[in-house]
């Protein structure tokens, strides 16, 4: 790629069509949003086929020093291109979703969706903190407008619920950046990774990232803005929402709190665990019975981060694997089942589940499409699903059955609820004589289900295309986590033989006069 700044370029593209679409008619604006996304989506896929997996740990490093402290800096690892990729890849289906639905202000919604792409982007990107809160936190915005403005009869109580839900968190987690500022002496994201923090702020410093990245993934009791912004966001909101913004909190786990904070990590795992314990079995029965298709797909979405978080804090290769897979995988499979639900809700204008039935009769190739999102929502092999749903139980095993139990419980609970679903959208009797009579897939929808379709396939059969970009990444976590690693009830020493010879290892050469002790 020599010098071409192509992470500034996928941020100027959204940019710049952004501001021109509030500027033009409607069908002007929806032609330039996606050929501006799909720009960016070819843009993606010179960065993936650019990218040296063998190479630097950060590459298509930009930088500019802005002020004193603040830089403009961006970069990506392994896991910052899947992210990315996952982003870029959704976004022109968002807009197609998009292309009928949305009557009203199309410009300023259109507008909206691009501005989302950039702080998309740019958090995954930004190599310096505060820029990486000035996206994290600007991402808000567009996400508010999208509800307030374009969403349900409900859209003003919900766009607030979910504002002030993630700011609150973000506040104290800005506290917490400032202090590590002045301690660290850098704005640097990878030179902040590799510093030692004193333990005793660790777990300060651990608490105030989590109460930002816990909302944002997000993880019980702070999950209830989620139902409601699903619910009342139009069918492109709930596709991004789902599919990318509940990612930032995973990537901020793993960016920020387990490599910066390893021991405070270590030491409230069990919190992490309890909290995704809970999730996963509450938010499957919660998902048992309700009646709304959106808020049966939100609240199975909290179940799914709850397995990523457990997968994060097994401190280990493959539970980290997983994680990253379970992301990418809910990005693209929760993303398809809501633009299912969008694909009935247009000609219905109705998410009540007992108000369809027997759309195989009429919709065969909608219940081929929605037959193959459910079943990777279950984690059926051959699906994306199940690699990750594999590696992160393969990974908590190795701390603790309990845990592994618990979370087998929760995959069999939502394999009874997406079952259920289905059954009662897709078979049974045609009740109602509206739902008998929809037309099945036209060529737009077509086009918006099935790359994700290829791509769900895609994982399920060879991972290993998305494995190995980020292998290196996750190896060198695995080793910064290696010397705090928390040991389960799983006979780690026998269970985990590399990870006792790295603790061995990282144990000899702290007993020096740098630091005075031994980890």
């Amino acid at each position: 790629m020599g010098a071409f700044p192509i992470l500034s370029t996928m941020l100027l593209v959204p940019l710049v069509a952004g501001l021109a679409c509030f500027f033009l008619q409607a069908k002007a604006a929806r032609m330039v949003a996606l050929v501006a996304t799909l720009i960016d989506l070819g843009l993606g896929v010179v960065l993936w086929a650019n990218y040296d997996i063998g190479g630097a740990q950060w590459q298509f490093v930009e930088r500019a020093e802005l002020f004193s402290g603040f830089s403009y800096a961006l970069g990506i690892d392994g896991i910052a291109l899947l992210l990315i990729m996952l982003s870029v890849f959704l976004m022109p289906i968002c807009i197609l979703a998009s292309w009928e639905s949305i009557e009203t202000r199309v410009g300023e919604y259109m507008a909206a969706f691009l501005f989302m792409e950039l702080l998309m982007i740019g958090v995954f990107a930004a190599q310096d903190l505060l820029l990486f809160y000035i996206f994290f936190e600007a991402g808000l915005i567009p996400m508010y407008l999208i509800i307030g403005i374009w969403g349900g009869k409900d859209r003003i109580y919900a766009s607030y619920k979910f504002f002030l839900y993630t700011l609150l968190g973000s506040v104290v987690m800005l506290v917490a950046m400032l202090w590590m500022i002045g301690e660290a002496g850098t704005t640097d994201i990878p030179t902040l990774m590799q510093y030692d923090f004193p333990p005793a702020a660790q777990t300060w410093l651990f608490l105030a990232f989590f109460a930002s990245f816990a909302v944002k993934m997000p993880m019980w009791p702070v999950h209830t803005w989620l139902p409601d912004a699903h619910v009342q966001a139009p069918t492109a909101g709930s596709v991004i929402l789902a599919g990318v913004l509940l990612k930032m909190g995973g990537y901020g786990f793993i960016r920020f709190s387990l490599p910066m904070f390893p021991e405070a990590s270590a030491q409230l795992a069990w919190l992490v665990f309890a909290l995704s314990m809970i999730a996963v079995i509450v938010t499957s029965l919660i998902a048992l019975v309700q009646h709304d298709m959106k808020k049966l797909i939100a609240y199975s979405s909290v179940a799914h981060m709850a397995i990523v978080t457990i997968g994060l804090f097994a401190f280990n290769v493959q539970g980290l694997e997983g994680a990253m897979i379970v992301m990418l995988s809910h990005g693209l499979v929760s993303g398809a089942l809501f633009l299912c639900v969008g694909v009935i809700y247009d000609r219905l204008h109705t998410r009540e589940i007992d108000r369809y039935g027997g759309l195989s009769i009429n919709m065969p190739n909608y219940a081929l499409f929605f037959m193959l999102f459910t079943m990777a929502s279950i984690g059926l092999p051959g699906t994306s699903g199940f690699v990750g749903e594999f590696l992160s139980l393969a990974g908590v095993y190795q701390i603790s059955t309990w845990v592994t139990l618990v979370c087998t419980t929760g995959i069999i609970l939502g394999a009874a609820y997406m079952l259920y679903l289905y059954w009662r959208v897709a078979f049974g009797v045609q009740k109602n004589a509206d739902a008998a009579a929809m037309p099945d897939l036209n060529a737009r929808e077509w086009v918006m289900l099935a790359p994700i379709a290829a791509a769900v396939l895609w994982m399920g059969v060879y991972p290993e295309s998305f494995l190995a970009p980020m292998r290196k990444d996750i190896a060198a976590l695995d080793a910064r986590l290696s010397r705090a690693a928390p040991e389960g009830d799983s006979k780690p020493a026998e269970a985990r033989p590399e990870q006792v010879r790295r603790n061995a290892a990282n144990a000899m050469p702290h007993h020096d006069a740098a630091d005075g002790e031994g980890h």
